[in-house]
């Protein structure tokens, strides 16, 4: 592999996988008011947001870090009283009980407006218009969470980049001219210098963190600290298996249930970049592999993700499990000692498996399909190993592993667009109890 290419898809690993504190849909749209506040000038009088179907779907039932309530609007609330766009997945982090309740005050003067912005091409698009008098803001995120594509004040455009495809103003990494496949993927995480990506690391850092976080705390369902118990035990038993479920729904229930703590995020997601860490660094430690060998499943793991979020898109219907966990496999797959195609196998193992799995939005039950996925991602694992995979005959799985995950994919992306217009009219029409 070429140095020019060894650094392009290290440029690629580390823009998709940074820190972000909170789930990144309505921290997106906290971004977008931050960046019109700032053109505006001054706080807004009034904020109007608008907003593709998918942003709304994961921004309506989880927690806001920081603030013990769940929605936008103590996101929009936040984003324009103390958000700063130059932290961006991070940018609630100076959040503190007295901006919670300069927020609160906020919504309840009915400063705030949200809308579902139609007839757009991006299922990632959040829009903030900030007016104070006849001053205004503007501020544009599409096709990336922190990708702005059009910012103006009241006089001038800032940026505008409406026009491109999938431009990004300050982030881009030539990803456009870098095409993965998966030997691709597998060489680079086996012969980069250990040096280039050792970077990595802060992935297990934070996120393993997260975990113990979840587990001290009690957030969302208590997934992780439910299978912790003597009840979870009894029934799972003290194992590696038991302990990688326990470690990614304990960090999962702790970010969907809005502590404020930061997790290394993969492709715009939380929850899948810890998909793709946890399994990874927990079987390392409880295998006994080398420091080495945990780098290069962690990049083996995230960048098997990246690549198949590169045709996927940064939101779908499809739930981003499926995706973080193959990574997952592939990784736990290769501090096995299994070979490339021992890997191919457990990929095929996980699309064979998890292919259709809804993302109906993001919430504190998002533990539960992380759990699935990683469940999932260890017996795709362990079968692999024995040689034992789904082959060409069985359902959407070709010989080609590239060709079965550009599969999944399209399933994903195209195929389940009627899906995902369903799952959103329910979450947007149902009683709930509290009504």
């Amino acid at each position: 592999m070429e140095r020019t290419e060894i650094d392009q898809i290290i440029a690629l690993l580390k823009h998709e996988v940074v820190p972000a504190i909170g789930c990144t849909e309505p921290i997106c749209v906290a971004l977008s008011v931050a960046r019109a506040t700032e053109a505006l000038g001054s706080k807004p009088e009034q904020i109007e947001v608008k907003l593709s179907a998918n942003i709304l779907k994961n921004a309506m039932g989880v927690g806001i870090p920081g603030t013990g309530m769940v929605g936008l609007p103590i996101a929009i609330a936040l984003g324009a009283l103390i958000g700063k766009s130059a932290d961006k997945l991070e940018i609630l982090k100076t959040c503190t009980p007295e901006s919670v309740e300069a927020g609160k005050k906020y919504i309840a003067e009915q400063r705030i407006k949200i809308s579902l912005k139609k007839d757009i091409k991006d299922k990632l698009y959040s829009e903030a218009i900030c007016t104070t008098g006849d001053k205004k803001g503007i501020a544009i995120i599409a096709g990336d969470h922190t990708n702005f594509v059009y910012v103006a004040d009241t006089e001038k455009v800032l940026i505008d980049h409406l026009d491109k495809e999938s431009a990004s103003d300050e982030d881009t990494v030539g990803e456009g001219e870098l095409h993965l496949n998966m030997r691709k993927v597998y060489d680079f995480a086996m012969s980069c210098p250990l040096q280039d990506i050792e970077f990595i690391l802060e992935s297990r850092k934070l996120n393993m963190r997260a975990a113990a976080n979840g587990l001290k705390e009690s957030y969302g369902h208590e997934l992780g600290k439910t299978l912790s118990r003597p009840l979870g035990r009894g029934i799972l038993g003290e194992n590696i298996f038991s302990h990688i479920l326990s470690s990614t729904s304990s960090a999962c229930d702790a970010r969907m249930g809005g502590a404020l703590i930061p997790v290394m995020s993969n492709s715009g997601s939380g929850n899948q970049g810890i998909c793709a860490t946890n399994p990874v660094a927990v079987f390392a430690e409880e295998n006994h592999n080398t420091e080495e060998e945990l780098i290069r499943g962690l990049v083996l793991s995230h960048l098997t993700a990246v690549y198949i979020k590169q045709s996927l898109g940064p939101l779908s219907a499809l739930c981003g499990c499926v995706v973080a966990s193959t990574g997952s496999s592939c990784g736990i797959t290769y501090l096995m000692g299994g070979s490339y195609q021992q890997i191919t196998y457990a990929v095929k193992n996980m699309i064979a498996n998890l292919t259709g799995m809804i993302c109906d939005g993001a919430k504190p039950s998002c533990a539960l399909k992380v759990t699935s996925g990683v469940s999932t991602a260890v017996l795709s694992a362990m079968l692999a190993m024995q040689q034992k995979y789904v082959t060409a005959v069985e359902g959407i799985i070709d010989e080609d592993v590239d060709i079965s995950i550009h599969n999944l994919t399209s399933i994903g992306m195209d195929a389940m667009n009627e899906t995902d217009k369903m799952v959103l009219d329910i979450m947007t029409h149902k009683k709930l109890a509290s009504e």
